[in-house]
């Protein structure tokens, strides 16, 4: 082994720690061009439509998302409010609902019992600490979030200054490829956000209706959380079906079952049949490579891994499918 591998070697490793002393800030990052690509979606169409140079077309995008955000929560901010405090109120009901079923088979736990312990000053003395902790996460989480907004802005207003840094860092030989690249990757990464907002919409409008349909409380506030999971494949929506299957099991077992078909039937209407049909001119990401991604992810990161795994994993598909593939695999005779 020769000095020039040694020094190689030593680079990776010391590249390898960086980035994971650094790992929240590349985070940060990656969440910013994310939504920076989510920005320039609609940028782009506007100025199809209008006249408007970048940073025009920036400010309207802007303006509209704030007038319809704040439209959509004088509509709706005041009803889940209300169904949030609804909420609250049914937990007691909910777990006295579930001990009593627990008691009915025997081989589960009291619960009833196991509740009773966890409310003891032994157990709730960490708890104070965990709380803290929690305030401080979501503090930081909060100084996080307002970054990346403001870096996806800059990034948005002139993406191709930033793009040109990137292709300069290349080697001259790759350059083209590099600029090829990184318009494959915004592509396929702004398919696969505008498919899975229409794919999140079209859930939560079906929720909405199908819960009320069936007169199940609280559902406004069951739909929001199903539609908001749907960004979150395979582990989002069996998640958020546990809330609508909780609150119409306070309502009668019969009921349980029809909010059961109709998060089943939704689920596979959408795993299936709508998120194929927008996101046909994208990547398809399969299941298996989704679930693995958010399960590695989550491990090293929390949550923030978790919401960002399918991003990163359509962009690193892109390249890997570009450099690994056809520079690579294709040329190796």
């Amino acid at each position: 082994m020769n000095g020039r591998t040694l020094l190689g070697a030593f680079a990776l490793l010391v590249l390898g720690l960086l980035t994971w002393e650094l790992r929240w800030v590349l985070l940060v990052l990656f969440g910013a061009v994310v939504l920076a690509v989510a920005l320039d979606v609609p940028i782009t169409t506007v100025r199809r439509l209008l006249p408007l140079n970048r940073p025009a077309a920036l400010v309207g995008v802007l303006l509209v998302l704030v007038l319809v955000g704040g439209l959509l929560a004088q509509l709706l901010l005041p009803e889940l409010l209300d169904q949030f405090t609804q909420l609250t109120s049914l937990l007691p009901a909910l777990a006295q609902r579930l001990s009593s079923l627990a008691r009915q088979i025997s081989w589960l736990p009291n619960l009833e019992r196991q509740l009773m312990e966890l409310g003891t000053w032994d157990r709730l003395q960490p708890l104070g600490s965990q709380l803290l902790g929690f305030a401080g996460g979501a503090a930081s989480t909060t100084v996080q979030l307002v970054l990346m907004a403001l870096l996806a802005i800059l990034l948005a207003l002139d993406p191709r200054s930033h793009q040109k840094v990137v292709v300069a860092l290349t080697p001259g030989f790759w350059r083209p490829q590099m600029g090829l690249l990184l318009s494959e990757c915004r592509q396929a990464l702004g398919g696969w956000l505008a498919g899975m907002t229409l794919s999140a919409v079209s859930v939560f409008l079906l929720t909405w209706a199908g819960l009320a349909l069936l007169g199940v409380p609280l559902a406004l506030l069951s739909a929001l959380v199903c539609g908001l999971l749907t960004f979150v494949p395979t582990i989002g929506p069996t998640a958020a079906t546990l809330l609508p299957l909780a609150v119409a099991l306070l309502v009668s077992p019969a009921k349980l079952v029809q909010v059961l078909v109709l998060r089943l039937s939704l689920q596979n209407a959408e795993a299936f049949l709508l998120t194929p049909i927008l996101l046909r001119r994208t990547v398809n990401l399969l299941p298996t490579v989704a679930l693995t991604a958010q399960l590695c992810l989550g491990a090293l990161l929390g949550l923030a891994g978790v919401l960002l795994a399918l991003p990163l994993v359509v962009v690193l598909q892109v390249v890997c499918e570009q450099v690994v593939v056809k520079e690579l695999m294709d040329r190796w005779v």
